[in-house]
């Protein structure tokens, strides 16, 4: 008998891998933060007690979900700038906010308020692309959950640094402070191809090679995008970075929703990873990326919300039935990104495309013990023919139950654990009065008044 922290008893288990796999009435056997076994629950006590035993006899489990792009301090943005293309929306309204409110403090409050969303929601991990990854490490950190968190970069001066060389100095500075860090890795966080010199592309080569960290990039989001580099440089974005070396197994490019049939050859050749947001490019109307032939092809797809300012969740049972419905449509074909492949792109393939897939993504043994409990009693999840289905196509981020990170226990019965929500609101709705002033002179004025 082998002495066990955790045994996690359920109705279904779906591991991911194998794919399609789902196990009836069995349990997951948990200590120091990993799995040790999955066992028909007949088994478990004549192998393993435990310390702790948690009986789910009508859930689901299956490992956390990957939200592999996404902007989490920007959901103080949420619903701030809507109905406008993606151009309009960076220029007019959400670069101006962030070159007047980005600081330390936005970025903790939005943060805190994006991860207390995701945990509710069965995300356990997250990759970010913001200002202050530090900040960003620290609060993920406090509220143990795994994060990639981006080593940003782009050509102008912002509030987390004036130029180039400060850009990847601090960057480079929380890649080393964390790279031992059981919950946090870096990536680094290059804007877009349009928003980044060559020099400073041939530098994240350089840098991404020798510390070998991914690269992290919007690409062809729109076609404008398109248009502007073909206009600037004499060729496509994903093209001009290729030359400059960008384009290799190191790279996870988000959006690509403007791909011709080589450029597909080319991501698969060079292993390239693709994150889709489908209900961000939908809302922005940016056009939509070809998931079934990329992963016809062979390439890697992820799947992730964006930012709150632009989708306007972070809700990754949402976006998983949005991808699968909009790639069958797409495609003309309803065979095409099955459950079962969508719930991969959640989970184990979001894992590959921020190289982490040896640790977690899929529940087996070995891997971090970073697991979600459903339940499908609710009416609109009923009867349960095929569990993988139920989740992909029925089930909604209100159905989580319990959330575990490394073996910990972060939800339970759907209330958060050593997280104060009523604080994170309460600082968020602070914010959102102040945004609100900013936007309103004569408001702001009046309150100075008032304050004097």
């Amino acid at each position: 008998m082998e002495q066990v922290d955790l045994v996690i008893q359920a109705r279904w288990i779906i591991p991911v891998e194998p794919r399609g796999c789902v196990l009836d009435h069995h349990a997951i056997v948990i200590h120091d933060g990993r799995i040790v076994a999955l066992l028909p629950t007949a088994e478990i006590a004549n192998h393993f007690t435990a310390t702790r035993t948690v009986d789910r006899p009508q859930h689901i489990l299956l490992p956390g979900l990957i939200n592999a792009h996404t902007h989490a301090a920007m959901s103080l943005f949420r619903g701030m700038a809507d109905d406008m293309s993606l151009e309009h929306w960076l220029s007019e309204h959400i670069w101006p906010a962030e070159a007047r409110w980005a600081s330390q403090d936005f970025v903790r409050d939005g943060t805190n308020l994006a991860i207390i969303e995701m945990l509710r929601g069965g995300t356990t991990c997250f990759q970010d692309m913001y200002y202050f990854p530090d900040v960003v490490a620290q609060t993920a950190v406090e509220c143990k959950i795994r994060a990639v968190v981006g080593m940003i970069v782009i050509d102008m001066p912002t509030a987390w640094a004036s130029d180039t060389d400060e850009y990847f100095s601090k960057g480079i500075a929380v890649h080393d402070q964390y790279k031992s860090h059981p919950l946090i890795s870096t990536t680094f966080a290059p804007h877009a191809p349009y928003t980044i010199s060559d020099t400073t592309c041939e530098r994240l080569r350089m840098l991404a090679n020798e510390l070998d960290s991914p690269v992290h990039m919007h690409v062809h989001e729109t076609s404008d995008e398109i248009q502007t580099a073909i206009d600037t440089y004499g060729r496509r974005p994903l093209q001009r970075i290729d030359e400059l070396g960008l384009v290799n197994s190191l790279l996870t490019a988000v959006h690509m929703t403007q791909l011709q049939d080589e450029e597909i050859a080319l991501l698969t050749e060079r292993g390239v990873s693709v994150v889709h947001c489908p209900e961000s490019n939908l809302k922005l109307a940016s056009g939509f990326c070809p998931t079934a032939r990329l992963l016809d092809a062979g390439v890697n797809v992820a799947l992730g919300t964006d930012g709150a300012a632009s989708n306007n969740d972070l809700d990754m049972f949402g976006e998983m039935r949005t991808a699968a419905l909009l790639g069958k449509g797409i495609a003309g074909d309803a065979a095409v990104l099955s459950a079962e492949d969508t719930l991969a792109m959640a989970t184990i393939n979001g894992a590959h495309a921020l190289g982490i897939g040896a640790e977690v993504g899929s529940l087996e043994a070995g891997k971090f013990a970073d697991i979600i409990c459903i339940d499908v009693t609710q009416p609109a999840t009923q009867p349960v023919h095929h569990p993988i289905s139920t989740l992909v196509y029925s089930a909604n981020r209100d159905q989580v139950a319990d959330v575990w990170v490394g073996g910990e226990q972060l939800l339970k019965d759907r209330q958060l654990i050593n997280i104060d929500q009523a604080e994170i609101l309460e600082r968020a709705e602070a914010w959102q009065r102040r945004l609100a002033e900013s936007d309103n002179p004569d408001n702001a004025q009046g309150n100075q008044k008032t304050q004097k």
